[in-house]
């Protein structure tokens, strides 16, 4: 049972899921940051939002952490290279409020359009002023872009229905997969000159910070308009109101600031800017997508397993064809490291063959260096510093690929400068099967106890070596056995089930016939 310290305020659904897993709990809200330094200690993982700093003190102090995860999409209060130097992983949920943040600007962007809050304010006043909040029509308007991402995909989907003419800003993005969006890709220089309207979905980077500030407007159209629902900070807000006081800006709808709360803003007395609270994210459905999200990557983390959105690991989302390569990669790598430091020597070499061949591998080649690495220190090894740990040791990993493959579909091999084991999956289920072992053709499920024996090819050695077992009161669980192409020499692999016990394996190695042996035992 681990224990998850949880900050910020998360769904009751997502915690149940982790109390139902048999983890503890532990809410803890409103910390001060000294308090959090002191709840942090003894976690296997933290839960937050927005609100809690992880900073790299926190991680020194949380020296169990495993993953910290964050209940949305922004980590700027995340302290993730620091995490990462440390092995934590950090994942988020980035699509759980993908939808909701959508809604948020265009919801913004029509009040803005149309003055609806002033309006809205004057009117409960007991004025009616329709001729002073007279607004403008979306159609046939130009709106700027910044960001394609999941956010600003949904937003141009939308804004396309309402007949705007959409340019776009994103160097990351393909003019092919703009025009998918039925977005025109165009410079930033360009989009703030031709943009009646500009909405941001960037991440807040050193590189975004004032991305909408003096000089920016100073490119913009005469009366441009600004919607900023992605974070504070990207809008330069003192550039902002110079803008808005000397109609260079027509007008400004945030949801976000560079310091939060913010209660007090000198835009806040400008009559052509609409406010709110940061309600990007605030609506039932994100809240508890973002809750069941965050405790299902939490729990994936402190399992061991591949969790998918994962921030600080150097691979890209897995295509579902290689998913079930993970832990056989993983496993592959254990059995390699468990053969002996000098089966590995200063070289781990993963080949992928076949179908598999063709998709990314970063991660597969990395659960590879796991495994291998999980057997050679005493530290917990995770997707996160697998690669430093493995660097540490001298070792250098090289991956091939190729989309030819022999005798199977896929086949996946984990050497080392003088070893190596090739496996496969098979059937519906995608079992697992060691299909090679150096230059040895076998088929045998990779387990935690074998003993990999090399024999002089000839009869009465597989039968020696059986009644040995069977006398110990060993019993083999499988077995197969295989020749080398030149049929010199045989190689029987034996899963048994349970460590083997020093004396039976010395009885083994002085068997006549039996050559080496290789005796596996995974933590």
């Amino acid at each position: 049972m681990s224990r998850i310290l949880v900050t910020e305020a998360i769904a009751d659904t997502g915690l149940d899921k982790l109390r139902a897993a048999g983890h503890e709990v532990d809410v803890r809200l409103g910390l001060s940051p000294d308090e959090l330094l002191d709840a942090v200690a003894g976690a296997q993982a933290l839960i937050i939002r927005s609100a809690t700093t992880v900073t790299a003190d926190v991680l020194s102090a949380g020296t169990e952490l495993v993953v910290v995860g964050r209940a949305g999409i922004g980590l700027d209060n995340v302290d993730v290279d620091a995490a990462t130097k440390r092995g934590v992983l950090v994942v988020n949920a980035p699509q759980s409020n993908v939808l909701s943040a959508a809604e948020q600007t265009m919801a913004l962007l029509l009040a803005m359009a149309r003055n609806t809050a002033q309006a809205d304010a004057a009117l409960k006043q007991g004025r009616w002023e329709r001729s002073a909040w007279t607004g403008i029509e979306l159609h046939g308007r130009t709106l700027g872009i910044i960001g394609l991402g999941r956010i600003g995909k949904l937003v141009a989907e939308r804004a396309h229905a309402f007949g705007m003419h959409l340019i776009g800003y994103d160097p990351f993005v393909s003019d092919e997969r703009a025009r998918e969006m039925s977005v025109e890709l165009v410079s930033l220089d360009e989009l703030a000159a031709r943009a009646d309207i500009v909405t941001l979905h960037v991440a807040r980077t050193p590189e975004t910070i004032g991305l909408i500030g003096r000089d920016f407007l100073a490119k913009a159209r005469d009366g441009i308009r600004i919607v900023n629902v992605a974070r504070g900070g990207i809008v330069d807000e003192a550039a902002l109101y110079e803008g808005l006081v000397s109609g260079k800006v027509g007008g400004a709808a945030l949801d976000v600031f560079d310091a939060e709360p913010c209660t007090d803003s000198p835009l806040f007395t400008l009559s052509n800017v609409v406010v709110t609270p940061h309600l990007g994210a605030s609506t039932h459905e994100a809240q508890d997508k973002a809750g069941v999200t965050i405790a299902e990557q939490v729990a994936l983390a402190l399992a061991g397993d591949f969790v998918p959105f994962a921030v600080n690991i150097d691979a890209a989302e897995l295509a579902g064809t290689m998913v079930p390569y993970l832990p056989l990669a993983e496993k592959l790598g254990a059995l390699l490291s468990s053969m002996g430091r000098e089966a590995v020597g200063d070289r781990l070499e993963v080949l992928f063959e076949g179908e598999i061949g063709g998709y990314d591998n970063r991660l597969v080649s990395l659960a590879a260096a796991k495994g291998l690495m999980s057997q050679l220190v005493d530290e917990p090894v995770s997707f996160v510093n697998a690669s430093g740990l493995l660097a540490e040791a001298g070792i250098t990993l090289s991956v091939v690929s190729s989309t030819t493959s022999r005798d199977y579909r896929n086949r996946l091999t984990v050497g080392g400068e003088h070893r190596s084991l090739t496996g496969t999956l098979i059937g519906l289920r995608d079992e697992a099967r060691i299909i090679q072992i150096d230059d040895h053709v076998l088929d045998v499920p990779p387990s935690a106890h074998l003993l990999i024996v090399r024999n002089d090819d000839r009869p009465g050695v597989i039968g020696s070596v059986g009644t040995i077992l069977g006398n110990a009161g060993i019993n083999i669980d499988n077995m197969d056995v295989g020749r080398t192409t030149s049929g010199t020499s045989a190689m029987m692999v034996i899963d048994i089930g349970q460590p083997a016990p020093a004396e039976v394996v010395a009885t083994l190695r002085r068997t006549d016939g039996v050559t080496t042996i290789d005796v596996i035992n995974l933590r």
